[in-house]
């Protein structure tokens, strides 16, 4: 796998994007660690926060097109400098918000939203387009990597603060943290793509139109549509559900984190399996077992072994659908509006990811289980 990678340059640019997404996936992938103490801290109820988070899952995903678009147009630089900066922005101002309003303002849609725009799509399309066609595979795997690293680095971290410091220090804290991906952006992004006018028949919403007709580029759109409805409701609610089974908070950072974990294994194994097999058999079997583990998951007592088991088991495959979902698009259209064709099937998650933070708050209100 890592042969492709044969030059120091493309060590560097892979790496770096690899870096920016620990950090920018790091700290998405761990807010619903704070959904508990901002709820006992504000008085905010649960379906509000998971209102807000739900509508962050959204913001996140309808970023991705737009910054896409950006970067494909003007390079990915200037992109990801203000989304890094957004987000820690969006960050460092959620203690102030102390209603449900100011909440959808800070995580649904600053931190969204900068997280967004320093992300998947900005980061493989600035990739691809400083990597050999043989090393894109292997890239995109060690890429995805560094965001499942992240939320296993970042979770434990971030439930020691908040213990430690409150939930408003550890907020801050993670402002912080998030501004120490800038540097990294110059090694990505480092030759800005020059202007190309909007109103070019080869501009990107012209290739949108293109896709748009494609029956395969449907049906991944659809695929993540699933993903991202029992991805966004696990990472949201399972601290809720790992609570509701009387087991200490640790339990759900440590599950965060063992997902986090197993998926930076999966990943770099699915950027393994996209330089050798065709991507959609890839996705099939990872969207099977997925099912089949949640099958099981349920028929399981409520335990803490239980939990960590499920956790490295979907783990395996939580973010690695991203490379050979990326591969496919690059493979049916070409790299060059990547950014924009791959985040626009990321937005198509999101929205799935909405409907499962938003309806998991709703039972959990309503019935008071999930």
């Amino acid at each position: 796998m890592f042969r492709t990678l044969n030059t120091p340059q493309t060590w560097i640019v892979t790496l770096s994007a690899a870096g920016i997404l620990l950090v920018t996936m790091g700290a998405r992938q761990s807010i619903g660690l704070f959904v508990a103490p901002i709820n006992a801290g504000t008085g905010i109820d649960i379906a509000s926060i998971s209102l807000a988070l739900a509508i962050g899952q959204f913001v996140w995903g309808a970023a991705q097109p737009f910054a896409g678009a950006l970067a494909d147009r003007f390079g990915p630089e200037r992109v990801l400098y203000g989304g890094i900066t957004v987000l820690a922005v969006g960050s460092a101002i959620t203690p102030w918000a102390g209603e449900t309003t100011g909440l959808i303002v800070t995580l649904g849609i600053l931190s969204a939203m900068g997280s967004g725009a320093s992300s998947f799509s900005v980061l493989f399309g600035a990739a691809a387009n400083r990597l050999p066609l043989e090393a894109r595979g292997a890239a995109s795997g060690i890429v995805n990597a560094g965001g499942s690293l992240g939320q296993f680095i970042f979770a434990p971290i971030l439930q020691k603060l908040i213990q430690a410091l409150g939930w408003m220090g550890a907020m801050w804290s993670l402002a912080v943290m998030v501004l120490a991906a800038l540097p990294l952006i110059r090694n990505v992004a480092s030759e800005p793509g020059p202007a190309r006018s909007s109103t070019s028949g080869d501009g990107p919403w012209q290739a949108v139109k293109v896709a748009m007709h494609d029956r395969s580029y449907l049906l991944l759109h659809a695929g993540f549509f699933t993903c991202g409805f029992h991805i966004a409701f696990l990472v949201t609610h399972l601290p809720g559900e790992v609570g509701l089974c009387g087991l200490p908070p640790s339990v759900a950072s440590w599950s965060l984190g063992i997902i986090g974990l197993a998926n930076v294994f999966g990943s770099l194994f699915a950027g393994h399996c996209v330089t050798r097999y065709r991507s959609k058999y890839i996705l099939f079997w990872m969207y099977g077992s997925r099912a089949l583990l949640i099958a099981v998951y349920l028929a399981m007592p409520r335990t803490e072994a239980t939990f960590y088991l499920f956790a490295a088991g979907l783990g395996f495959t939580w973010l690695a659908t991203v490379p050979p979902t990326a591969g496919l698009t690059g493979k049916l259209f070409g790299v060059r509006h990547l950014g924009t064709l791959f985040g626009l099937t990321l937005l198509t998650h999101q929205i799935g990811g909405f409907l499962g933070a938003w309806l998991g708050g709703l039972a959990v209100t309503r019935y008071g289980d999930f």
